[in-house]
């Protein structure tokens, strides 16, 4: 396993550890509770496929991809909504950029074996 392939895990990781606190963290309305709620399942499911991921299960990768990536978007009407807080839509931006970052670590190491051979 890479280093780069293990950053991306990290950081998917602690996006996933952010989901699972978010109903602790929420005032009910941003984000509302059902989405939180939605969000810690991803998060918890995304932390048993960094773990599969982490311990060399590679088909674990694209399902935590999918995961992280609906719990990103599920962060996306933060921007549009006219009465969310600015502390709220900075943590959507952190979370989108992060999930992108953390995806782009793990597809790295693929395209570099695939050029590989």
């Amino acid at each position: 396993m890479s280093r780069t392939f293990r950053a991306g895990l990290i950081v998917l990781g602690l996006l996933s550890l952010g989901d699972l606190a978010a109903p602790l963290l929420t005032d009910g309305e941003h984000p509302p509770m059902e989405v939180a709620l939605i969000g810690s399942a991803l998060g918890l499911a995304s932390l048993v496929l960094v773990g599969f991921a982490w311990r060399g299960a590679r088909r674990a990768v694209v399902p935590l991809i999918v995961l992280r990536v609906l719990s990103a978007l599920s962060a996306v009407p933060a921007f549009f909504a006219g009465d969310v807080p600015a502390a709220a839509v900075i943590a959507a931006a952190l979370a989108v950029g992060l999930t992108a970052l953390g995806t782009a670590l793990l597809l790295v190491p693929a395209r570099e074996l695939a050029g590989a051979r």
